[in-house]
């Protein structure tokens, strides 16, 4: 159940080790959990929520006065877009900084076109995406984290809150992803993006694209 936590004083089954009980063995885990957390810019609220936790809980496990369980780092894991292994502070592979055109696999989705423009697995997500006329641009977008585009053909019609902005190429918008807003082409041959945001632990096609239709936004 959400939220529940055994009592601070219960004794442990004979011959089982409570997981989440302070020891050695982890003992980097809990800078890494409020480090990544705050990469994947998700308050403690946020977190504990979608990881089936109190906020209290994961506030001990994030200060070291618990340890988390394997499914708990499991679950925080996708939460914040990483791997055990970096939740465990072992050492990443190293990326590779330039990504070329020829390796840019398109993906569709929703109508949208994106095709990967960074590295896979950093704090922030960077795409090119073609915005097609009349696709999506109804759907209202409320999320955690930020958005940076920028408009590379084309015309675009972004609303933010009550207020609505018409870029064209050169234009650019960097907003917080929790003010409401509508991404849609103006012009019938869609609109260019270059798109950057910091929702790791998303998909891009709920990312960018919001609910399906029919769905509450």
């Amino acid at each position: 159940m959400q939220g529940a936590e055994p009592a601070p004083d219960a004794e442990p089954t004979p011959g089982v080790e409570r997981a989440d009980r302070p020891a050695d063995a982890l003992p980097v885990v809990a800078p890494q959990l409020r480090a990544l957390r705050r990469r994947a810019s998700l308050t403690l609220e946020a977190a504990a929520r979608a990881a089936g936790l109190s906020p209290a809980h994961l506030s001990r496990l994030e200060t070291g006065q618990r340890q988390p369980s394997l499914p708990m780092l499991l679950a925080l894991a996708r939460i914040y877009g990483t791997t055990v292994s970096e939740l465990l502070g072992e050492t990443v592979a190293d990326r590779d900084a330039v990504v070329r055109a020829a390796d840019m696999e398109p993906t569709a989705a929703g109508g949208w076109t994106y095709w990967q423009a960074g590295a896979f697995g950093r704090g922030m997500q960077a795409l090119r995406v073609h915005v097609p006329y009349g696709s999506q641009g109804d759907i209202v977008r409320v999320h955690p984290g930020e958005e940076w585009l920028y408009v590379l053909e084309g015309r675009l019609r972004l609303r933010l809150g009550d207020t609505t902005h018409r870029l064209v190429p050169g234009d650019s918008a960097h907003f917080d992803s929790l003010t409401p807003h509508r991404i849609a082409a103006q012009d019938r041959g869609g609109v260019e993006l270059l798109f950057v945001h910091t929702l790791l632990q998303s998909p891009t096609a709920t990312l960018c694209l919001g609910p399906t239709p029919g769905e509450m936004p």
